[in-house]
């Protein structure tokens, strides 16, 4: 067993003859909160979706508990995923099916188990998340943090080693995002997950996180402990962890001279 769950070795990808990332290495050690942050639009959530192996590097290595996901055949690739959970954006739960038929689907469809222990584990998994009581909701009559709580549980269902969070603080009030902080981090302790959380959200990603991978030109720009990137001096990760308006990231999108324009 390596120390490292996740490792990306010399990863290139791109996309419509756009180098999305170029030459990307990092390792994501086993049982750590590690991030992965940039500015929108920077590659976070491509690489998710190629460590998942929904998309396949042009040059580079994906490899997830020591095996190459590229290589694996279909039926050991679909294996491998069951020891994946992901809690995506948007939450993505079934708008047709309840709170507690949306964390059973999984089971359902993974497992022989019976209904009575299908009940139980999703009870279970409510109530760490704090929902048991809405079990009988709909997800139309959920708020949104309620909808990602409910995400989570399904997501952790299965009993994942590990679990991959896009953008999980977007669009959450100032109290459903210290819950999602405190769960993510809870979990991780209480479950000995591994994680790699897809943020752009600064503040509350770095109280969580173990280590951080900062991207932008489809690079790897800055890497270290929090404390290390809220302190690099690199002018790239200094604009985007403090959010500055200036910097090398510029304000204006590349235009005509402003008077050219206008003809005056």
């Amino acid at each position: 067993m390596t120390d490292n769950f996740v490792e990306i070795i010399g990863l290139h990808f791109a996309r419509n003859d756009h180098w999305v990332l170029n030459d990307v290495n990092l390792r994501i050690p086993r049982g750590k909160i590690v991030a992965i942050m940039g500015p929108s639009g920077s590659g976070k959530t491509t690489l998710l979706r190629l460590i998942s192996a929904q998309l396949r590097p042009e040059i580079g290595k994906v490899l997830v508990n020591g095996v190459d996901v590229n290589s694996l055949a279909r039926s050991d690739l679909y294996k491998m995923r069951s020891l994946m959970g992901m809690l995506f954006q948007s939450s993505g739960l079934f708008t047709g099916l309840s709170v507690f038929e949306n964390v059973a689907f999984p089971l359902r469809e993974h497992t022989k188990l019976s209904e009575d222990i299908i009940r139980n584990v999703v009870l279970m998994q409510l109530e760490a998340v704090g929902l048991r009581g809405a079990r009988d909701l709909m997800p139309s009559e959920l708020s949104g943090g309620m909808a990602h709580r409910v995400a989570l549980a399904r997501a952790l269902v299965l009993n994942p080693q590990l679990m991959m969070y896009d953008e999980p603080f977007t669009g959450q009030d100032p109290i459903t995002m210290g819950v999602l902080v405190k769960l993510i981090k809870h979990l991780n302790e209480v479950l000995e997950l591994t994680s790699i959380i897809v943020s752009h959200d600064v503040a509350e990603t770095m109280s969580i996180a173990d280590y951080i991978y900062v991207i932008a030109d489809s690079r790897i720009i800055g890497e270290g402990t929090p404390e290390q990137i809220a302190n690099d001096k690199s002018p790239l990760v200094n604009q985007f962890i403090h959010g500055l308006a200036d910097g090398p990231v510029p304000f204006h999108y590349p235009a005509n001279k402003y008077r050219e324009d206008l003809k005056l």
